[in-house]
Order: C-alpha cells, then structure tokens, then sequence
C-alpha cells in the first residue's frame, strides 16, 4: 500500500535538545515523552501542542494511554496518571526505589480474572508492581514526598530478579520479564506466583514478548541470541543464532517474529519452528527502533529510516536519511510517526514526502508520515513538500 505513495510531511518542534525516549499515537493525538521530564501532546492533523505535562522529576522512560487515561513511569522513581483532556496530573504512585524502566496497561478483556484495568511496572530495583488503573471519578491522590503509607492503588509486588527488570509483556493472567539478571521470569498476574525462572541467556535481557496462542515467551539478549520457551514447562525450545550483538528488540505479528540488533541488522524468523527466513541488512548502524505489521517492516538507526517488505526480506525505500540518530517510530494504517536525531535539536515532522528531507536541518526530529492523506482534506500544496510549523500549527518559514 505504501510503495508507491507520496505522504503528507508536516515539521514542528518537540522536546529542543533532548533524547525523545517514548510515543504514542492515533488519529487525533501523539504523546511524547522524553529525558527532560516533560510529555507533549500534540495534534497529528496540524502538529499544533495541545499541553505540556508537567510533574515528574526525571526523565520519563516509559509511557502507554487508553480512552483518557495516560499513565508514564520515570527515573523519579514514581507512576503518574494523567487526565489527557485536562493535561492534570490526577494521581502519583510511589514505591520503586529506582528508576521504573518498563511499564504496560492491562485491559480487562485481556485479564480474565480481574474486574478493571491493570498497570503492570518494572523497575531498576529489581522488583515489579501491580496496581490498580484509576477510573474517571476516582479521587485524586497525592501521597507526600517520600510518604511510607501503602498506595491504595497497590495490588502486590513481585520479586525474584536480582537485577534491573528491563522489559514486561502479559496476555491474560500472565506476565513475563526480562531482567539485566540474565534471567526471564514468568508470573501468574492473580496470585504473583511465579511460575519458572528461565535460564540460558549469559548476558542481560533487553526485551520479551509473548506468543499466548503457541503459549511460548521470547527474549533477546546482549548475548546476541533470541530464545523461544515453554510457558507450559519453562523449557527451551529454540534458540535462534546469527546476530553477532544485543538484540534489544523484538516485535511478533501475524505469526512473524522480528528481531533487532546493535550488528546493523533485522531478522524475520518463523515462531513455530525457528527458522530464519530472512537477514535485512541495509542499515550501517546499530537498530534503535521498528515496527512491524506482517506486511512492512520501518525500522531506524543512527542514519536512517528504512521501509521493508517483511514476507520477502526486500528493501522497499529510505523514508528518512542523513540522520544522526533515531530514537522512536510508530505507525498505523495511515500515519507512521518517528523520533529522528539531526544536531542536537528536537522536532516532529508530518511528512508528505518521505524521502525530502532538507540536509540543512541539524535538529532532532519527530516524523509522521502521513500516507492515508485525502487530497480532499490536505491543501494541494502540502504534497510533495515539508511544511514547518509552530506550536499553533501554523506555517512558517524554514531556517536557511
């Protein structure tokens, strides 16, 4: 669908000179969080700031929202809950003793046994939080700095790491994480039993995934391995060879699993069996970020973003080049958005063209390539051409 298509590119800045560390998006909205403390919100039609979250203290590493309800973790340790539409800090969670690293929303047609929304953490202290998700009416809550009272959102906490917890994932009563302990540990959700405690991996775990129709988890590794296990007995079925460094990111869908590595290269493997079925091997860099939908692969390093065809292993195009990093990317059915490094400066781009990005430009961008644009709705102008704009989502001229 892609292929052959000119997307709408719209620029505007975010976040001036720092890392971009976390994003969301749809249609209406993109939430950014970064290592100055701060998240944006920012309208995906005109690129205008609609808020600035202001609250925590340190860097927000982790960030995830559902209807209204945003909730970001932070190197300060603590949990906030946003209401999007107010950009009003409605609760704080403390209880982490380090930086919380990881942190996912459960839903409850994915929790069987619980009656509402989940917010699952992990933190550098080695342990995971479970709480309660607060509803739309529930009272505020503000403990005093560093109070010893109990959260009331608290559920439980899991421990057993011995080391950072660096990645979650969960599908019904079942949580997994990958631990800088070398370890992976499943977990029963409803009780914080856990389950196994897999063992194989020589180095730290960057990341975990879940396959609860097979009933397996996958991790990667620094130890440059991808492991497949048994959720059933803890076993290790496969272990999957040929990157040569940390694979730090995995991505499984529609029965494709996709791995990422700092050795410059991607790799589609087949879940059932373990099979390597392809090695994308384009990028002169480590890979820092991809996604995947069963049909394309965007993926980012430190000096582009490149569009593949997953079933076939081909490269399609460059949809940014002349980077100096790249940081975060998302996309749907329409919009692909990503956190790109040029110089030392912050942006977000809608792009309605791709591969038209001005090497003049040394700023650190956010892209959203809007591919699903209706010459109905977007000014005849706006294609095949970077529109910069402000903070209100007007034009402006571009720097010279």
């Amino acid at each position: 669908m892609w292929k052959n298509t000119k997307p709408r590119h719209l620029a505007f800045r975010a976040h001036h000179r720092h890392v971009i560390t976390c994003l969301q998006f749809d249609a209406d909205k993109i939430i950014v969080g970064s290592d100055n403390t701060h998240i944006n919100v920012y309208d995906t039609k005109t690129g205008a700031l609609r808020a600035k979250l202001e609250g925590h203290e340190g860097g927000v590493w982790a960030l995830e929202y559902h209807d209204n309800t945003l909730v970001s973790a932070s190197t300060d340790r603590t949990i906030r809950v946003w209401d999007i539409a107010k950009a009003k800090c409605t609760h704080v969670f403390q209880g982490h003793t380090s930086t919380v690293r990881c942190m996912k929303i459960l839903l409850p047609v994915q929790i069987d046994q619980h009656e509402r929304p989940q917010i699952i953490s992990g933190s550098r202290d080695s342990t995971m939080r479970i709480w309660k998700l607060p509803q739309p009416g529930d009272s505020e809550y503000f403990p005093p700095t560093e109070s010893v009272e109990e959260c009331p959102y608290l559920i439980r906490v899991l421990t057993g790491h011995q080391h950072s917890v660096r990645a979650i994932a969960a599908y019904g009563d079942t949580v997994v994480s990958g631990s800088y302990d070398c370890t992976v540990r499943v977990w029963k959700i409803s009780t914080g039993e856990s389950l196994h405690c897999l063992q194989g991996h020589t180095f730290k775990v960057y990341n975990v995934c879940l396959d609860h129709e097979r009933n397996r988890c996958i991790s990667g590794s620094m130890d440059s391995t991808v492991k497949i296990w048994s959720l059933d007995t803890g076993a290790l079925l496969y272990n999957l060879e040929g990157h040569s460094s940390l694979v730090g990111l995995l991505d499984l869908k529609e029965d494709l699993l996709v791995s990422a590595s700092a050795d410059s290269t991607l790799r589609v493997w087949n879940p059932a069996n373990g099979h390597c079925q392809s090695t994308l091997g384009s990028h002169t860099g480590a890979i820092t970020c991809f996604q995947h939908d069963g049909q394309k692969i965007i993926s980012g390093s430190d000096a582009s973003l490149k569009m593949w065809d997953t079933r076939t292993g081909v490269f399609e195009r460059d949809l940014l080049t002349d980077l100096s990093g790249t940081w975060q990317v998302q996309f749907d059915t329409q919009h692909c958005v990503a956190a790109a490094q040029r110089g030392d400066v912050s942006y977000i781009e809608v792009s309605t063209h791709p591969t038209d990005i001005p090497s003049i430009y040394n700023l650190l961008f956010m892209k959203i390539l809007d591919f699903g644009a209706s010459p109905e709705t977007i000014p005849s102008g706006q294609f095949g051409k970077r529109v910069l704009v402000d903070e209100l989502g007007n034009e402006i001229e571009s720097p010279k």
